[in-house]
């Protein structure tokens, strides 16, 4: 056996030992614990959108459980302010009485940022994570800070038509690589999640992964192969998303506002490179790009007055470019 295949075979026993280890806490939501693992490992952050009380939050900590990571929380709310989440420069004295101002570092000072709620918070507020996200590094003053690697944040939001909430910029939902919706549980599972939680013990997940073997499990993604003939259907496939575009389909041209950045393009082929080796591969198939581009585009098609009116869900769209693009 080869280097290379050696490695491969040990990336998939540790992706089963997160999932399985995940899966002793969180009862079903495979595709979801699925996304999860695929961005986190291909270096990406992500959006978890569901009603309020599927289990979302508890998601995001048995990740951190899983993961031998700093992991820190910031709870979104109307009131939340920029400094609450950057860090803000504060006066202090040492034990001789010298005063100086000392930068007092936020809790996006974490590897695993939880941003409960997110679209909760003002959109001042939730642009303050803008730079965090795209440079992983922070700015006060004059000063830039460097957040340590591995970064991402995890965020959760309800749908935008409850009370309270308020839409994510598009800067900002550009920067998530994936956005994954949590479906309510079956009955079978929801009575899983009864016997599990209303006996008094609460199961933790235990400690699977370091920062090391992470950065190292990434390293070996970057350098999956790509055929030039995949990577041409996957840039097909994101200019497809502009109304513009004279290969857009009719519900791009009627419904989208604006379609997907390069950073959608960048996120379908990183993705498909994790689920390339989760299926014991070094390349990447047209397989592993259809499983991705839904996560990685429903958030960045920006629908227009007609598409909202109309209630169009941006996943039937992304149906319609598939036929056209992929599987032409």
């Amino acid at each position: 056996m080869s280097s290379v295949e050696a490695q491969v075979k040990q990336f998939g026993a540790d992706y089963e030992k997160l999932r399985a280890e995940i899966g002793s806490v969180i009862v079903g939501q495979r595709e979801v614990v699925d996304g999860l693992l695929t961005a986190i490992i291909a270096g990406g952050h992500v959006l978890l959108e569901g009603l309020p009380g599927l289990g979302k939050t508890q998601l995001i900590k048995t990740v951190a459980d899983v993961l031998d990571l700093k992991f820190s929380r910031i709870q979104c709310t109307p009131d939340l302010m920029p400094a609450d989440i950057l860090g803000t420069t504060i006066l202090s004295e040492d034990a001789s009485g010298k005063r100086s101002f000392e930068f007092q570092r936020g809790p996006i000072f974490g590897n695993i940022v939880l941003t409960d709620e997110i679209n909760r918070a003002t959109p001042k507020t939730q642009s303050a994570l803008l730079q965090a996200m795209q440079e992983g590094a922070v700015t006060a003053g004059t000063t830039t800070h460097q957040l340590a690697q591995p970064f991402f944040v995890l965020a959760t939001q309800n749908p935008v038509e409850l009370e309270g909430t308020y839409p994510l910029p598009e800067a900002q939902l550009d920067r998530f690589m994936l956005k994954l919706l949590v479906p309510p549980s079956n009955a079978e599972a929801l009575v899983q999640i009864l016997e599990r939680t209303t006996t008094g013990s609460v199961k933790r997940a235990s400690k699977m992964m370091s920062g090391e073997q992470l950065l190292a499990a990434r390293a070996l993604m970057m350098d999956v192969a790509v055929a030039p003939a995949v990577l041409k259907t996957i840039a097909r496939l994101v200019l497809a998303t502009h109304p513009a575009d004279p290969a857009a389909p009719a519900g791009v041209r009627s419904y989208v506002k604006y379609g997907a950045s390069p950073r959608g393009a960048q996120s379908i082929v990183l993705c498909a490179k994790v689920m390339a080796l989760c299926k014991g591969r070094y390349h990447v198939a047209l397989d592993d790009v259809r499983a991705t581009v839904k996560p990685a585009l429903r958030h960045r098609l920006i629908l227009n007055f007609e598409g909202e009116a109309a209630g169009i869900d941006s996943d039937a769209i992304i149906d319609e470019l598939l036929k056209i693009a992929v599987e032409a």
